[in-house]
Parts: C-alpha cells; sequence; structure tokens
C-alpha cells in the first residue's frame, strides 16, 4: 500500500477513468464524417430550392428543418422528418395567430410556449414534435416576424423535411460495416487480453499486471461502441428502401453482442484474478497459463470469421478443445487460480455462442471439471 494510503490494484482505475484521449475523439469524429456531411448538404441544398428556385428571402427554417431532423445519427430518421416539420408547422401557426392578436413581450411570449406546447401534446406527439412547436414559437415570437410570411415560413419547413427524407435515404455501406468490425475488435480485444495474461500467469511482475489491469478496465467504451454501431445498423436498413437485403445479416450480427458483451466482461474478472495473483504471489499452474493462451488463439480465430463476415462457425472447433481441456487439467488449491479457471470457462461459454450456439448448448458443452 502506499503512502497516501491509495491500494496499488485502485491506481488502475484512477488511470482507466483517463482514457477519454484525442485519439478517442478523433475517431469519433471520423465515425459521424458522413452524417456530418450529409447534414451540410442537406443545409444547402434546402437553403438553395427555398432561395433560390422558390425566391423565399431568408429562408432560414428550411436549412433548420434539415438538420433537425437529419441529426447526427441514422435512428428513426423517417419519424423525425414527419415530427419536425409539423412541429415547425404547429409553431409557427400558433406563433403567428397569438402575435397578431397580443403582440410580443415577456408575458406574451411565455403564453406563446405555453400554447404551442399545449397543442402539441394534445396532438399525442413526441418530444421532438413539442420541442420543435416550442422553439419555433419563440423564433417567430422573439423576432416579430410579420405575419403574412406564415405560409412561407411553414413551406420552408417543408422544404427542409422534403430535402431530410431524400438525404435520410441516401446511407452509406460504412454503418453496415461497422458492427461486424466493431465485433471483430471487441473479439481481438479479448485475444490480446488473454494472451497478455497468460504471460503474466508466467511471469508474475506486479507492474504489467496494474498496466494490464489499466488496459481491461479501459475495455467499455469498446462494447458501447459496438452497441451504437449495432443500433445505428439497424437503424440504416430500417430508414433506407436501398438496404434491406441486409436486414438479416445484420440482424444476426446484432444477436452475437451480448455474448461478446458477456465474453470481455469474464476476461476482465480474468484480467482481475490474475493480477490479484501477481500482487500477493499467489502461485497459478502453468496448465491454466497454457490453456489461457490456447483460449487466446480461439479468440482471434472469432476475430477473423467476425471479420470476414461470417458467424464464427470456423471457431467452434478451437473453443470445444479448450473446454475439454479444463475439464482435465490438474486442479489448484490457491483460491485465485481456481477463479481463473473458472473464468476460462465462462469465456468460452460465452465465445461458443458467438460461433452459433444457444446458452444452454454452450453451457452443457463445457464438461464437468475434476
Amino acid at each position: 500500500m502506499s503512502s497516501s494510503g491509495e491500494h496499488p490494484l485502485d491506481r488502475a482505475r484512477l488511470l482507466a477513468r483517463r482514457q477519454a484521449s484525442l485519439g478517442d475523439r478523433a475517431r469519433r469524429w471520423r465515425s459521424k464524417l458522413y452524417v456530418l456531411v450529409q447534414c451540410a448538404v442537406a443545409a444547402g441544398v434546402a437553403w438553395f430550392v427555398a432561395a433560390d428556385l422558390l425566391g423565399h428571402r431568408t429562408p432560414f427554417f428550411a436549412p433548420i428543418a434539415a438538420v433537425v431532423c437529419l441529426g447526427t445519427s441514422y435512428g428513426q430518421r423517417v419519424r423525425r422528418v414527419v415530427e419536425v416539420t409539423v412541429g415547425v408547422a404547429i409553431g409557427v401557426l400558433i406563433a403567428d395567430l397569438l402575435v397578431a392578436g397580443i403582440g410580443t413581450g415577456a408575458w406574451q411570449l411565455a403564453l406563446i410556449v405555453f400554447g404551442s406546447m399545449s397543442v402539441a401534446l394534445l396532438l399525442d406527439a413526441g418530444t421532438v414534435f413539442v420541442n420543435q412547436a416550442a422553439v419555433q414559437s419563440i423564433v417567430i415570437a422573439a423576432l416579430a416576424l410579420s405575419t403574412d410570411q406564415a405560409f412561407i415560413r411553414w413551406t420552408d419547413a417543408v422544404i427542409g423535411g422534403a430535402v431530410a427524407l431524400v438525404a435520410a435515404t441516401v446511407v452509406p455501406a460504412a454503418p453496415l460495416r461497422r458492427p461486424r468490425e466493431q465485433a471483430a475488435q471487441v473479439a481481438r480485444t479479448i485475444a490480446d487480453l488473454l494472451r497478455a495474461a497468460s504471460e503474466l500467469m508466467v511471469d508474475g511482475e506486479i507492474e504489467p499486471a496494474l498496466d494490464l489491469l489499466t488496459d481491461a478496465r479501459a475495455t467499455d467504451r469498446q462494447i458501447r461502441e459496438l452497441q451504437a454501431a449495432a443500433g445505428e445498423g439497424m437503424s440504416v436498413v430500417s430508414s433506407s428502401p436501398f438496404r434491406g437485403r441486409h436486414r438479416e445479416p445484420l440482424r444476426r450480427l446484432v444477436e452475437l453482442v451480448d455474448p461478446l458483451d458477456r465474453a470481455l466482461r469474464s476476461t476482465r474478472v480474468l484480467v482481475r484474478q490474475t493480477s490479484v495473483a501477481a500482487y500477493r504471489r499467489h502461485p497459478v499452474p502453468q496448465a491454466y497459463a497454457r490453456l489461457t493462451a490456447e483460449l487466446a488463439d480461439a479468440a482471434e480465430a472469432v476475430a477473423r470469421e467476425l471479420d470476414a463476415d461470417r458467424l464464427a462457425l470456423g471457431a467452434r472447433d478451437a473453443l470445444l478443445a479448450v473446454a475439454a481441456a479444463t475439464a482435465q487439467v490438474e486442479r489448484s488449491d490457491v483460491l485465485t487460480a481456481e477463479a481463473i479457471l473458472v473464468q476460462v470457462r465462462s469465456v468460452v461459454a460465452d465465445l461458443l455462442m458467438v460461433t452459433g450456439m444457444g446458452q444452454l448448448e454452450a453451457t452443457d458443452a463445457l464438461p464437468p471439471t475434476r
């Protein structure tokens, strides 16, 4: 224990919380680059249609509606288009009517917002619908826009929504590839952690143990990215008529998210137990280290199968071989070592599900230990 009272193993937790690096933010920006470009182009097209083709003066409702409809994700885009367009129309209508009758000011603005949101709620609208009705009514009331332009403002909103609807159907293949690529990355991370843990069981050095524990605790982000990629991919095939043929393969891939999540969690527990064994100088049987190394190779095979857009069926035999070996290995009297063996078996069961086995079938594939 350090002089400050901080446990050495807790240092890894503090380091893991500082993993939000500039590189992570750059990767997030790259993953959203197409959406950013799409929103920018849609805003420009909406302005061009309203201003240059239809001759509207400062048609700022058109690009606003286009950008809000598209957002920064592919989820429920068609619904967003409808809600934003109708919400803008409701907000503009209510604001125009009330401004004409009661003028503008603080209490008038409050009444206008209350009226717009009330109408939206009475129409059983969603959150986006209600918010847009309120926001657009505020714009009208605050800027005191002339009421004779009401229809033009509504038309601008429709133009923005129409441009967004067209843009929403044009999606790249990247969101459909990302779930598979991210799933392969998770499997590869599992393999890397297992291989490092196997080496640690042999070396037993404390500093590498703490570094490995830090790496393991920083992997939560990968699961969140996998879940986000899977949800985004399903949204793409739901919103784009040109991507329907990808629905079934993507659905099968989405079903792998939970077992990969559990496999990574079990791997983190294994790494922690290995780190504890190193810190406390508890011996770990060399057979356990070999098993962990073999499991790392099997996890790498899972990653290769996923990279090749397959169900990882080709990695099943390697996983079953590890499962059989866990039942034959000599047992240890050290509790920490036994916990490592338990986690090896748990990771095997989870990865077997990634190869297409059901949960009961994967559990039954693990023979009883000695």
